[in-house]
């Protein structure tokens, strides 16, 4: 498990916007904002950072975020959807990664790759 993770963004607004709204279903929120970063995580606990500042892309990361249950990872990728995220993979099983992988995949305003997972058995 990661302590932080941050990265630059061309669009602090609009990078806010999508990670407030992908996030809130896996329980995290904006627990710090100014003009030139945000932070975002449990409350009290921001873990992702987004700056300010960064340039045409080619630094594309991949994110993944622990679901606590298959519905959040839908609620995830409609909430990113809806907040100006692209698809990059609808929610559903992933069985070439493991029989239980359940996972969503986005692409953030600056084009890096955001997974929402699931890996416990249906109850």
């Amino acid at each position: 498990m990661y302590d932080h993770i941050g990265f630059k963004t061309r669009d602090l607004d609009a990078s806010v916007r999508f990670y407030e709204a992908a996030l809130s279903p896996l329980g995290h929120v904006l627990d710090s904002h100014d003009k030139s970063s945000a932070g975002l995580g449990p409350k009290g606990a921001p873990s992702l950072w987004l700056y300010a500042g960064g340039g045409k892309g080619g630094n594309a990361v991949h994110v993944g975020f622990r679901a606590r249950d298959r519905r959040a990872v839908d609620a995830f990728h409609a909430a990113g959807l809806a907040a100006g995220g692209r698809d990059h993979g609808a929610p559903g099983l992933r069985a070439d990664y493991s029989p239980t992988y359940y996972a969503a995949f986005l692409i953030d305003p600056d084009g890096n790759n955001v997974e929402a997972v699931c890996m416990a058995p249906v109850a």
